[in-house]
């Protein structure tokens, strides 16, 4: 029924007219119900036919719509949406990729900003790694750390090596408060100097105005400026001795007592694992805490590795500290009894015998300060 409706409405003229007035349409009742009916129902397109000729054309241009495979049509797509019925040759490069990329067409290539985002994966597992390790390492310690304070844990103590650590610092406090006092002792005898200088330039200058003084003015001019010049030869003395006991105390023992340090950091994680691998083994024995067991293991013996190591350097370094002390000290204790003594004394050759014996050089009075060029 449905295609004789189509063909009757398809192949029936309508005379239009240049107005687009159809009053001239002759009504047709049973064509009128026969449309209403299609809208009603809707046309079967299973069955439906398309003229390719117009309207009027002949039967040889109807082709059934039944025969059309492989048109790309959703079966509820929205209005106005185009449909795309591809080719056979179409059709066959989609199902072969080769064949495709064989008739010309270009594959696309991975882009390289894949390279880039494994690598930045790549340093940010490697530095999440570094941090959950260290994480992990600082928690064992401070568990240790407490346990030790507490009394609960137990720690490794090697009774020589923790006397001459501890004889050490407080040979160092000591030197410090040595080195803080000549210190001040330069400072204060610097002042003296200068004030014997000032002295004795206002001698000499009284001398000269001042006739009936002028011998008296005179003496004591020229002692001033002899007590000037060896208080500036023993300044010279005594800042060498400062120098030598700074380097010794905040370099040399200073040096000692940072292997130190690496030393208790390194007793302190040996102490963490051991006692880790300790409560491991003595718990239950599965596949889990087999393999958490070899870890510890491992762990343990690179601590252990490290602190027999680090305990051999320092007792090194504590051997040749007290041997490198010994010798600085006996030299700068006696250049510092021996210019002491020939100042106060008055014996100024022997001052500067004391001062070429350990080979001190004094700056002219007049000398400045080299430049930081020719300090290079």
């Amino acid at each position: 029924m449905s295609d004789g409706i189509m063909s009757k409405a398809a192949t029936m003229e309508i005379p239009i007219s240049s107005n687009g007035d159809t009053g001239s349409l002759p009504e047709d009742d049973g064509l009128e119900q026969d449309l209403q009916q299609v809208m009603v129902s809707g046309p079967n397109l299973n069955e439906t036919s398309i003229v390719s000729g117009g309207y009027g054309g002949t039967a040889e241009g109807i082709i059934p719509t039944s025969t059309m495979k492989g048109c790309l049509v959703q079966p509820h797509a929205a209005r106005g949406a185009s449909s795309v019925c591809p080719s056979a040759a179409a059709a066959r490069r989609m199902a072969d990729p080769e064949q495709a990329a064989g008739s010309g067409l270009h594959q696309a290539h991975p882009s390289p900003a894949g390279g880039g985002e494994e690598i930045v994966r790549g340093i940010a597992v490697e530095k999440f790694d570094i941090v959950k390790k260290w994480g992990i390492n600082t928690y064992k310690c401070t568990k240790q750390l407490i346990s030790e304070r507490f009394g609960r844990g137990s720690r490794t103590v090697d009774l020589e090596l923790e006397t001459q650590i501890e004889l050490l610092r407080e040979t160092k406090r000591k030197y410090e408060s040595v080195l803080q006092l000549a210190r001040a002792l330069t400072s204060h005898f610097y002042s003296l100097v200068q004030t014997q200088h000032a002295l004795g330039d206002a001698f000499a200058d009284l001398s000269q105005k001042s006739p009936e003084l002028q011998e008296e003015f005179g003496y004591n001019a020229e002692t001033q400026k002899l007590l000037c010049k060896n208080g500036e030869t023993l300044l010279g003395a005594v800042n060498f001795f400062v120098s030598s006991i700074n380097t010794l105390v905040n370099k040399t023992m200073e040096d000692t007592l940072m292997t130190v340090k690496q030393y208790e950091t390194a007793r302190l994680e040996y102490d963490a694992y051991r006692t880790d691998l300790e409560e491991l083994s003595m718990g239950p024995r599965d596949a889990g805490t087999l393999s958490r067991l070899d870890a510890a293991q491992s762990h343990f013996q690179s601590h252990k590795d490290k602190y027999e190591k680090l305990r051999a350097d320092v007792a090194i370094k504590l051997k040749f500290l007290e041997e490198n002390k010994v010798k600085v000290m006996h030299k700068q204790l006696l250049l510092f009894h021996n210019a002491i003594s020939a100042y106060f004394a008055g014996n100024q050759q022997q001052l500067e015998q004391t001062l070429r014996q350990f080979n001190i050089k004094l700056k002219p009075p007049g000398a400045e300060k080299p430049s930081w060029l020719e300090e290079q």
